[in-house]
């Protein structure tokens, strides 16, 4: 009986959603039919950084970044939200806790020189991208993807490593925090979320859009922390019972 009442409601709930969905067309032009550079692609370069406004929404040389970060901000937040549900869905299936792991052959001398001067070149280069990511192609993610790459060379080339990771700990609910802060100060106080509430300055200098760099800052560092530590789970031995 629970079989056939189960079947009945995703019957039910199936032919509902499919009914919507189909009803749904009528209300969209059809495909390739819309004309979409007169009318969303314009309107967002115009709010950005056209030069005959006294003051662009967002000021951003990068009119990816300025969609991205101001006018979908909810939905980079999601993107940030399921990243760190995946890295404590790691940290709790391998029931993280142990010492790391250790690599059965010794990382020699020239592989842990050359790792240490290599990170130091991509972390640089992750830190520039997503400081400059409302300028140029980049941002956060990229640029903390990057700073992750980083830290797995480490890994690879020093068995201690682990003991100097606890910072990105700190680091990532300090960078999450505060992006709810600013979030939350854009809605309550200017009624949007993550409005971007301070001058945009300059277009294409580095002092420029407003709230979009910081934002970038905060994204990348949270970002790169996260998958450090994803990276860090997967190379640690678990608690033993």
């Amino acid at each position: 009986m629970k079989k056939f009442i189960s079947a009945l409601l995703t019957f039910a709930i199936a032919f509902f959603v499919f009914s919507l969905l189909f009803e749904s067309q009528n209300l969209f032009p059809k495909y390739g039919e819309k004309d979409l550079n007169s009318t969303v692609s314009r309107r967002y370069v115009d709010k950005s950084v056209d030069e005959n406004r006294p003051y662009p929404e967002t000021g951003s040389a990068n009119i990816v970044t300025s969609i991205v970060v101001n006018y979908r901000s909810f939905d980079t937040l999601g993107e940030i939200t399921v990243l760190f549900v995946s890295a404590l869905g790691v940290s709790l299936l391998l029931n993280i806790g142990g010492e790391r792991l250790k690599f059965r052959i010794k990382p020699n001398f020239i592989l842990r020189a050359g790792v240490r001067i290599i990170t130091g070149i991509i972390l640089i280069v992750g830190i520039y991208i997503f400081i400059h990511g409302h300028l140029t192609p980049g941002g956060g993610f990229p640029g903390g993807a990057m700073i992750a790459s980083s830290i797995l060379l480490m890994y690879l080339s020093d068995d201690n490593f682990k003991e100097k990771m606890n910072t990105f700990n700190i680091l990532e609910g300090t960078s999450g925090i505060l992006i709810i802060v600013l979030g939350l100060i854009g809605l309550f106080v200017f009624n949007s979320f993550l409005y971007n509430f301070l001058p945009s300055g300059k277009i294409g200098e580095l002092f420029s859009a407003g709230l979009t760099p910081i934002l970038y800052v905060l994204i990348g560092l949270k970002v790169g922390s996260e998958l450090s530590n994803i990276i860090g789970d997967f190379l640690s031995e678990g608690e033993k019972a």
